[in-house]
Protein backbone atom coordinates (compact mmCIF):
# COMPACT_ATOMS: atom_id res chain seq x y z
CA UNK A 1 0.00 0.00 0.00
CA UNK A 2 2.60 2.21 -0.71
CA UNK A 3 0.43 4.43 -2.84
CA UNK A 4 -0.80 6.58 0.17
CA UNK A 5 0.47 9.46 -1.06
CA UNK A 6 -1.38 9.07 -4.21
CA UNK A 7 -4.67 10.75 -2.72
CA UNK A 8 -5.67 13.84 -4.50
CA UNK A 9 -8.58 15.78 -4.23
CA UNK A 10 -11.98 14.08 -5.40
CA UNK A 11 -10.51 10.65 -4.93
CA UNK A 12 -12.71 8.02 -3.35
CA UNK A 13 -11.02 5.87 -0.35
CA UNK A 14 -11.70 3.41 2.03
CA UNK A 15 -10.85 3.70 5.80
CA UNK A 16 -11.48 0.53 7.14
CA UNK A 17 -13.32 1.64 10.55
CA UNK A 18 -16.09 4.12 8.35
CA UNK A 19 -16.27 2.75 4.95
CA UNK A 20 -16.19 4.68 2.13
CA UNK A 21 -14.96 8.40 2.02
CA UNK A 22 -13.95 11.12 -0.74
CA UNK A 23 -10.66 13.24 -0.44
CA UNK A 24 -11.92 16.95 0.03
CA UNK A 25 -8.20 18.01 0.00
CA UNK A 26 -5.12 17.97 1.70
CA UNK A 27 -3.80 20.89 4.06
CA UNK A 28 -1.46 21.75 6.41
CA UNK A 29 -1.13 22.10 9.95
CA UNK A 30 1.31 22.93 12.63
CA UNK A 31 0.36 20.76 15.71
CA UNK A 32 2.97 20.89 18.42
CA UNK A 33 5.58 22.62 16.46
CA UNK A 34 5.56 20.40 13.78
CA UNK A 35 3.79 20.94 10.14
CA UNK A 36 1.76 17.82 9.08
CA UNK A 37 -0.18 17.28 6.27
CA UNK A 38 -3.14 16.07 6.19
CA UNK A 39 -6.16 14.18 3.73
CA UNK A 40 -9.60 15.65 4.98
CA UNK A 41 -12.05 12.96 4.02
CA UNK A 42 -15.87 13.77 4.03
CA UNK A 43 -17.75 10.51 5.08
CA UNK A 44 -21.17 11.93 3.56
CA UNK A 45 -23.73 9.16 4.81
CA UNK A 46 -22.35 9.45 8.47
CA UNK A 47 -21.89 13.24 7.54
CA UNK A 48 -18.45 13.12 9.36
CA UNK A 49 -15.34 14.66 8.41
CA UNK A 50 -11.92 12.97 9.21
CA UNK A 51 -8.85 14.43 9.19
CA UNK A 52 -5.74 11.47 8.32
CA UNK A 53 -2.48 12.75 8.89
CA UNK A 54 -0.30 11.53 5.13
CA UNK A 55 2.44 9.73 7.22
CA UNK A 56 -0.37 7.64 8.84
CA UNK A 57 -2.54 6.88 6.38
CA UNK A 58 -0.93 3.55 5.22
CA UNK A 59 -0.88 2.28 9.17
CA UNK A 60 -4.69 3.21 9.47
CA UNK A 61 -5.54 1.33 6.54
CA UNK A 62 -6.31 3.99 4.12
CA UNK A 63 -6.88 2.35 0.50
CA UNK A 64 -8.42 3.51 -2.55
CA UNK A 65 -11.47 1.74 -3.43
CA UNK A 66 -11.20 -2.00 -4.20
CA UNK A 67 -9.82 -3.26 -8.00
CA UNK A 68 -12.30 -5.19 -9.94
CA UNK A 69 -10.84 -7.93 -9.78
CA UNK A 70 -10.76 -7.74 -6.09
CA UNK A 71 -14.71 -7.02 -6.25
CA UNK A 72 -15.36 -9.99 -7.88
CA UNK A 73 -13.74 -11.94 -5.58
CA UNK A 74 -15.83 -10.65 -2.93
CA UNK A 75 -19.15 -11.33 -5.15
CA UNK A 76 -17.86 -15.07 -5.84
CA UNK A 77 -17.99 -14.85 -1.72
CA UNK A 78 -21.61 -13.45 -1.45
CA UNK A 79 -22.39 -16.84 -3.25
CA UNK A 80 -20.19 -19.23 -1.05
CA UNK A 81 -22.27 -21.60 1.69
CA UNK A 82 -22.19 -20.01 5.07
CA UNK A 83 -19.79 -21.27 7.36
CA UNK A 84 -21.05 -20.48 10.95
CA UNK A 85 -18.92 -21.59 13.52
CA UNK A 86 -20.46 -23.19 16.41
CA UNK A 87 -19.11 -20.33 19.01
CA UNK A 88 -21.06 -18.54 21.27
CA UNK A 89 -22.43 -15.75 19.67
CA UNK A 90 -20.62 -13.02 20.73
CA UNK A 91 -17.22 -14.15 20.21
CA UNK A 92 -18.64 -14.53 16.89
CA UNK A 93 -20.53 -11.04 16.58
CA UNK A 94 -17.03 -9.75 17.86
CA UNK A 95 -14.78 -11.65 14.82
CA UNK A 96 -17.58 -10.38 12.74
CA UNK A 97 -17.19 -6.64 13.50
CA UNK A 98 -13.23 -7.65 13.48
CA UNK A 99 -13.88 -8.58 9.53
CA UNK A 100 -16.23 -5.11 8.55
CA UNK A 101 -13.88 -2.90 10.73
CA UNK A 102 -11.31 -4.35 8.59
CA UNK A 103 -12.35 -2.80 5.27
CA UNK A 104 -11.56 -5.19 2.87
CA UNK A 105 -14.77 -6.23 0.77
CA UNK A 106 -14.01 -9.99 0.49
CA UNK A 107 -13.90 -10.30 4.94
CA UNK A 108 -17.34 -7.80 4.53
CA UNK A 109 -18.51 -10.46 2.19
CA UNK A 110 -17.76 -13.40 4.07
CA UNK A 111 -19.96 -11.35 7.09
CA UNK A 112 -23.00 -11.07 4.85
CA UNK A 113 -22.68 -14.71 3.69
CA UNK A 114 -22.52 -15.84 7.34
CA UNK A 115 -25.62 -14.04 8.67
CA UNK A 116 -28.02 -14.05 5.38
CA UNK A 117 -31.15 -15.78 5.93
CA UNK A 118 -33.29 -16.27 3.40
CA UNK A 119 -36.97 -14.56 2.37
CA UNK A 120 -39.02 -16.90 5.02
CA UNK A 121 -36.38 -17.33 7.84
CA UNK A 122 -36.85 -15.13 10.64
CA UNK A 123 -34.69 -16.11 13.60
CA UNK A 124 -32.40 -13.67 13.02
CA UNK A 125 -31.40 -11.74 16.11
CA UNK A 126 -31.55 -7.96 16.45
CA UNK A 127 -27.68 -7.87 16.88
CA UNK A 128 -27.38 -10.76 14.16
CA UNK A 129 -29.57 -8.15 11.79
CA UNK A 130 -27.64 -5.00 12.94
CA UNK A 131 -24.09 -6.63 12.27
CA UNK A 132 -25.86 -7.98 8.61
CA UNK A 133 -26.93 -4.34 8.30
CA UNK A 134 -23.66 -2.95 9.01
CA UNK A 135 -22.09 -5.51 6.46
CA UNK A 136 -24.49 -4.84 3.65
CA UNK A 137 -24.10 -1.05 4.06
CA UNK A 138 -20.25 -1.13 3.94
CA UNK A 139 -19.78 -3.53 0.90
CA UNK A 140 -22.89 -1.47 -0.72
CA UNK A 141 -20.63 1.70 -0.07
CA UNK A 142 -17.77 0.22 -1.94
CA UNK A 143 -19.94 -1.73 -4.73
CA UNK A 144 -21.58 1.64 -5.64
CA UNK A 145 -18.49 3.50 -5.91
CA UNK A 146 -16.31 1.13 -7.98
CA UNK A 147 -19.63 0.48 -10.55
CA UNK A 148 -20.22 4.05 -10.17
CA UNK A 149 -24.01 3.65 -9.46
CA UNK A 150 -26.66 4.02 -6.68
CA UNK A 151 -26.29 2.63 -2.74
CA UNK A 152 -29.21 1.78 -3.04
CA UNK A 153 -28.81 -0.12 -6.61
CA UNK A 154 -25.70 -1.85 -5.21
CA UNK A 155 -27.46 -2.99 -2.29
CA UNK A 156 -30.21 -4.81 -4.45
CA UNK A 157 -27.94 -6.33 -6.27
CA UNK A 158 -26.00 -7.64 -3.60
CA UNK A 159 -29.17 -9.07 -2.22
CA UNK A 160 -29.97 -10.58 -5.43
CA UNK A 161 -26.42 -12.42 -5.73
CA UNK A 162 -27.27 -14.03 -2.19
CA UNK A 163 -30.76 -14.65 -3.27
CA UNK A 164 -32.22 -12.40 -0.43
CA UNK A 165 -33.76 -10.03 -2.95
CA UNK A 166 -36.76 -9.68 -0.66
CA UNK A 167 -35.03 -8.03 2.33
CA UNK A 168 -33.15 -5.32 0.02
CA UNK A 169 -36.38 -2.71 -0.14
CA UNK A 170 -36.76 -3.53 3.99
CA UNK A 171 -32.89 -2.82 4.05
CA UNK A 172 -33.50 0.41 2.04
CA UNK A 173 -36.44 1.32 3.56
CA UNK A 174 -35.20 1.13 7.39
CA UNK A 175 -31.74 2.98 5.99
CA UNK A 176 -34.50 5.94 4.63
CA UNK A 177 -36.41 5.76 7.63
CA UNK A 178 -32.78 6.50 9.97
CA UNK A 179 -31.83 9.02 7.97
CA UNK A 180 -35.10 11.33 8.22
CA UNK A 181 -34.80 10.54 11.86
Amino acid sequence: MADNDNFAKGDYVVYPAHGVGEIEGIETQTISGMEIKLYNINFKKERMRLKVPMMNAEKAGLRKLCTTNRMKDALKTLKGKARVRRTMWSRRAQEYETKINSGDPVMIAEVLRDLKRSNDDTEQSYSERQIYQSALERLAREVAAVEETSEEQATMRLEKIMGTEGNAKSVVNDNIRQAAA
